[in-house]
């Protein structure tokens, strides 16, 4: 194995272990919940049936990214194109979800500290899979 190679399948590894955590999210408590968004200084966390869906919707969605990517750190060359993919994707979704989020009124620093961390850690996926080829 190359350097290019032991490196994806760490950022791989790192990042889908990070996204994965995100399940406990999906089955925590709503008052947790609260406690976390007041604690962000977001104020009150609506206790609307739309919010809890879409956090717990959301949290299972990078729950289930997370395995995702740890499926793929198994084998970075046959699942080349599919890494390269999801990594181009979640630049561009980062993009487009900082865009809404400072739109909607999500702190600066949040959305900043989330399209950094994708873009780094996707943006060297990208490089390590181009150096495989």
């Amino acid at each position: 194995m190359n350097t290019a190679e032991h490196w994806l399948k760490m950022l791989l590894r790192l990042f889908g272990g990070v996204s994965a955590l995100a399940i406990f999210a999906v089955v925590m408590p709503w008052r947790w919940m609260a406690v976390v968004h007041d604690w962000l200084s977001m104020g009150v966390l609506p206790e609307k049936p739309i919010v809890e869906y879409l956090a717990r919707a959301t949290s299972g969605l990078c729950a289930f990214y997370g395995g995702l990517l740890l499926v793929l750190a198994t084998d970075v060359r046959r699942y080349g194109r599919i890494i390269r993919f999801q990594a181009a994707a979640m630049m561009l979704l980062t993009m487009v979800g900082a865009v809404f989020g400072l739109r909607a009124g999500m702190p600066a620093w949040w959305m900043l500290g989330d399209a950094v961390s994708v873009w780094v850690c996707c943006g060297a996926m990208l490089a390590a899979q181009r150096k495989l080829q």
